[in-house]
């Protein structure tokens, strides 16, 4: 019986030295790549070889990182993660809206790149409905009541709105102003700030339950986003 290759992660890099380093922790954790340094090139291969996941510069010759997540996107639903140096919010939320996954900002740490590419992979390649399932977090809407893996949550109505809001779709970045459309029922004046503040609180109180459990992931810039898996609904 023949074994599953390992996923295939296809870098387009236009920088060697980085490009290099990537595939270097990439295979050293057990992943297949290939690396290219042309944005006009990753369209042809990731057609002839479909990728299990692209990682993509933003800047490349031939074929800018949008235009070509967007060529990508007309023929497959591949992840992709894109890099970028670029720290505007415009550059980021075209990049999400162009189909990225996730991104990445110039300088990073490879071990990041690694553990990213495990996240994004996991998620894509589980079923929502079987990861939703078994999922450790359980929201009860008409109780208005929370638990993770058994252990009840002492949630403010705001805070509970804030898990369910995020915990409905893993992966998502959900900026602060669609977090605050979320947060209450009337039209009371709030800000950014409140977010964050009802964010930190909820974070440690699931941190409390279990320590190890990524949760709720800051993306500067933008708003957050949720880690684990999705919630189940009872």
């Amino acid at each position: 019986m023949s074994e599953t290759p390992a996923p295939l992660i296809l870098i387009v890099e236009d920088e060697p030295k980085l490009g290099q380093l990537l595939v270097d922790y990439l295979q050293a954790a057990n992943y297949r790549t290939h690396h290219l340094m042309r944005g006009d090139e990753a369209v042809d291969y990731a057609r002839a070889t479909p990728p299990d996941l692209m990682i993509l510069d933003l800047m490349l010759p031939g074929l800018d990182g949008l235009s070509l997540c967007r060529e990508v996107r007309r023929f497959s639903e591949l992840p992709v993660i894109m890099v970028t140096a670029k720290t505007e919010e415009i550059d980021r939320l075209l990049g999400l809206e162009m189909g990225a996954d996730d991104y990445i900002c110039k300088p990073f740490s490879p071990r990041e790149v690694v553990a990213r590419v495990k996240t994004v992979l996991k998620r894509v390649q589980r079923p929502a409905g079987e990861a939703a399932a078994d999922s450790l977090l359980v929201i009860d809407e008409s109780r208005f009541q929370a638990s993770w893996n058994q252990s009840a949550l002492d949630l403010t109505p705001a805070e509970f709105r804030l898990l369910r809001t995020l915990s409905q779709e893993p992966g998502k970045v959900f900026s602060r102003e669609m977090l605050l459309n979320n947060l209450y029922d009337d039209y009371r004046v709030v800000t950014d700030r409140t977010i964050d503040s009802h964010i930190k609180n909820l974070r440690r109180k699931l941190e409390a339950l279990d320590a190890d459990q990524p949760f709720i992931r800051a993306v500067y810039g933008m708003g957050y986003r949720w880690e684990a898996d999705a919630c189940r609904k009872i």
